[in-house]
């Protein structure tokens, strides 16, 4: 039996296949299971931006609707263990040690049958399928790990799917082109099975093509369905969603910020209406307690305190600007010092380009990844009285703290691997505060 300590040394192990898209190793590696992952309903949740709030919002609604429900996201922020929950309770470290050693064995079978050893991410995916079933779950909200088509989670045949946006990311393993991205995403479409998007512009057409082949109802943010913001409420939105087949909710307390979650929360109320019409505990007082609870950590999360933190994740040139564009709404005319970090394979001008205004300070640093970005290249893109380096994430938080002004804001953003180790290191000083 593996210990905790021995199941990540496993899984590191795997890194060394990298990512390699495909569905014949997962497929095999589950069969030898016995197929875990059919012993319950799922929900398959894809796009460039928030599909991993959009899944947190879903897995809520139906926690709060007293099905036992399990979540399956990635990456994580600091811990393995974040990856996967039942009951809005993350796994704990022995129970996924367990996990994967049970998955390991099959892996070896896999092996010595002739098959080719499974990547990390689908030792992940299986060790997760295989929880969700010991664990009794009636639900599993399922988050794509990349793309859609070729990704491993795409062995379910889900009760209804979401695609949020599609923009263009992971495109060099994705067929290098938004129109690719988008035929990826539109990979999880299922035969005759709902499916939901806030997707628009040129990739919709692509997403309602891959729809009606496979016979599968289409909801369409802005056209079937639509929810705007009313306003705030001590740090929550009011939202307000209407749609055509299902009518008026609102005004409901959204526990999670910016015009982007509106559409990331109009898309799972609409899915869980889809649900609904065959899950009779699905209702809307469920609806309403699940997105006033719902808990995203790292997604415009503000942290009380001096100087006032706000943590994102947003890691991409869409995902920047919707992070200005809510400091903008929420926070206007307030100075913000970023701690920015970002990995070397991203798109760094993109995201400085749609995140820094003239007017701001940022200390530039290094995210806690083999494939970060160098910080000094990173501020090379910045005009140089505005940046400055701080090779270690802690470094940079002080200096952050330092830069703000009386009734400024520190916002740390352009990476989950920055933001994961940085998060800890706030709460724990928080902590050890009282």
């Amino acid at each position: 039996m593996m210990n905790y300590k021995e199941a990540l040394e496993y899984l590191d192990s795997l890194n060394k296949f990298g990512i390699r898209l495909g569905l014949e190793r997962i497929k095999r590696l589950l069969e030898l299971m016995g197929n875990p992952e059919r012993s319950y309903k799922t929900i398959h949740v894809t796009g460039t931006n928030g599909k991993g709030s959009t899944t947190a919002m879903l897995a809520s609604i139906l926690h709060h609707a007293g099905i036992r429900a399990g979540m399956y996201i990635s990456p994580h922020l600091l811990d393995y263990t974040e990856r996967i929950t039942v009951a809005e309770t993350a796994i704990t470290q022995a129970a996924f040690a367990d996990a994967v050693h049970t998955t390991k064995k099959f892996v070896d079978q896999l092996i010595a049958e002739g098959g080719e050893s499974p990547t990390q991410f689908e030792v992940l995916t299986a060790a997760a399928f295989h929880y969700f079933a010991a664990a009794g779950v009636d639900y599993a909200v399922i988050e794509v790990g990349l793309g859609g088509l070729l990704d491993s989670t795409n062995v379910i045949t889900p009760e209804v799917a979401v695609i949020t946006n599609v923009a263009l990311e992971h495109a060099d393993r994705c067929g290098g082109t938004l129109t690719a991205v988008a035929e990826h995403k539109a990979g999880i479409i299922k035969h005759a099975v709902p499916v939901v998007t806030a997707a628009s512009g040129d990739v919709l057409p692509i997403i309602q093509a891959k729809a009606e082949v496979e016979q599968a109802p289409l909801y369409i943010f802005g056209r079937d369905f639509e929810c705007r913001s009313d306003g705030m409420k001590e740090y929550q939105q009011l939202i307000a969603f209407n749609s055509r087949e299902y009518g008026y909710f609102g005004p409901i307390h959204l526990n999670l910020l910016g015009q982007h979650q509106v559409e990331n929360s109009a898309a799972a109320i609409m899915a869980a209406l889809l649900l609904a019409q065959k899950e009779e505990r699905i209702t809307g007082n469920a609806i309403e307690k699940g997105l006033s609870q719902v808990l995203w950590p790292g997604r415009f999360e503000i942290v009380p305190g001096y100087p006032l933190t706000i943590i994102d994740g947003a890691h991409n040139p869409a995902g920047a600007k919707a992070l200005r564009d809510n400091l903008d709404l929420i926070f206007p005319n307030r100075s913000i010092v970023f701690l920015l970090g970002i990995l070397e394979d991203k798109d760094i001008v993109g995201i400085i380009r749609n995140l820094i205004r003239s007017s701001d300070r940022v200390v530039v640093t290094s995210p806690d990844s083999a494939r970060a970005a160098r910080p000094d290249v990173v501020a090379g893109f910045i005009k140089a009285q505005q940046a400055e380096v701080h090779p270690t994430i802690e470094a940079g938080i002080i200096r952050a703290g330092q830069l703000a002004d009386a009734d400024g804001i520190v916002c740390i953003a352009g990476s989950l691997y920055l933001i994961g180790y940085a998060r800890h290191i706030i709460y724990n000083r928080q902590k050890n505060r009282c």
